[in-house]
């Protein structure tokens, strides 16, 4: 079947030639400069491939477990480097799901599985996740959605895009549904590290034998442009059949982006790094908070991790026209409309880029298009 595009990616397409002045809703940490890198790289290093193991550079998946916590659970050949989270999610989804079969995904949620399932003919089962409740996801409904039919459940945690964290009690809980069904769990972990409320969350590769952690250099390093992600499975066939499409796809690693998130990821360098990103997301945050309490019938649930959090907007507003609307003069400022989630009435704010954002600009422009909407609170 045809993949088709999604609401998601079919705006930031239309929208790319906006040249907006201003941003609101930065989901990734301010991204380094290569500069700071040119110390740790070999001027003689091959542009070829790593020349060691398809697999990845053996310390950067040292790395990968290490700061995942699952080192003393899993070894180096439980991890396979692949171009993004996206493509680990991509390699997943292609290989473990069959025409037929259903998917569980959470709404709102990275849409990524739900594309790529409803093109292999899967049949995908929407768990809504309620603001009320803050965004959690409401597991006895989630263990009802599943059907004799159904091979995985998707979510990601922290939550893209509500920000919110499911902790260890909820992850056991979360595994024992899907070991009930005997299906696979995976898990994009992408803003691990960024959380506001309470430490990491376990990844699901170390509490469930069928479950599968995703992650990226690309959020909380705001490393995106190195295209660095990778897959965690116990299961070796299940790594193996993933190394065999990758093959098929983009075949090698991007050298380059191998050796520079190795050295991103050692922990004498990811640590202040990684420091340095949560000091800049809580200040955004924080100005965050202050702007939202202040606009007349704007509301959020502030993310518990990771950079971006849904904003309610006050009745009356459609997200896709006010997003629109906000990329032409006076205000020339880029929102995602909550349409591209699933919700018409809200849209996404973002506290990433660190300092160089101008976010302080940004809402400023942001409250007078609120303010000049007709009839408007």
């Amino acid at each position: 079947m045809k993949v088709k595009i999604h609401q998601l990616f079919e705006y930031l397409l239309e929208t790319t030639q906006a040249e907006p002045q201003a941003i609101v809703g930065f989901s990734l940490s301010a991204s380094p400069k290569l500069g700071a890198f040119l110390n740790d790289l070999d001027p003689m290093l091959p542009l070829d491939w790593n020349n060691r193991d398809f697999r990845g550079l053996p310390e950067l998946r040292s790395h990968v477990l290490y700061h995942a916590q699952l080192a003393q659970h899993l070894d180096q050949d439980h991890v396979l480097i692949t171009a993004g989270a996206a493509e680990a999610n991509f390699l997943v989804l292609m290989q473990l799901l069959q025409p037929g079969d259903d998917i569980v995904i959470e709404q709102p949620g990275w849409p990524q599985a739900e594309v790529l399932a409803k093109a292999k003919g899967v049949r995908c089962v929407k768990v809504e996740r309620s603001e009320s409740d803050g965004w959690a996801l409401p597991l006895a409904t989630l263990e009802a959605a599943i059907t004799p039919q159904t091979r995985m459940i998707f979510i990601s945690n922290p939550n893209n895009p509500t920000g919110h964290l499911m902790d260890q009690s909820e992850l056991e809980h979360l595994a024992e549904i899907a070991a009930r069904a005997g299906i696979w769990l995976v898990v994009d972990e992408v803003y691990a590290g960024l959380e506001w409320q309470g430490p990491r969350a376990p990844s699901i590769a170390g509490i469930y034998e069928r479950g599968i952690t995703t992650g990226s250099v690309s959020k909380a390093l705001g490393l995106q442009g190195l295209r660095t992600g990778w897959m965690v499975c116990r299961n070796k066939d299940v790594l193996r059949d993933a190394l065999i499409l990758r093959e098929n796809s983009s075949e090698i690693m991007n050298i380059m982006g191998e050796v520079i998130a190795e050295i991103a990821l050692r922990p004498d360098r990811y640590g202040p790094a990684l420091g340095q990103a949560r000091q800049d997301g809580q200040a955004n945050l924080a100005a965050m908070n202050t702007w939202v309490d202040q606009q007349p019938g704007l509301s959020w649930v502030p993310p518990m991790a990771g950079l971006i959090g849904m904003a309610r907007l006050p009745d009356g507003i459609p997200s896709d026209a006010f997003a629109r609307r906000l990329l032409q003069e006076p205000y020339r400022t880029f929102v995602l409309p909550g349409s591209a989630y699933g919700l018409p009435g809200h849209i996404r704010l973002g506290v990433g880029g660190g300092h160089d954002v101008n976010l302080n600009d940004g809402l400023a422009r942001l409250s007078k298009a609120l303010r000049d909407w007709p009839n408007a609170p």
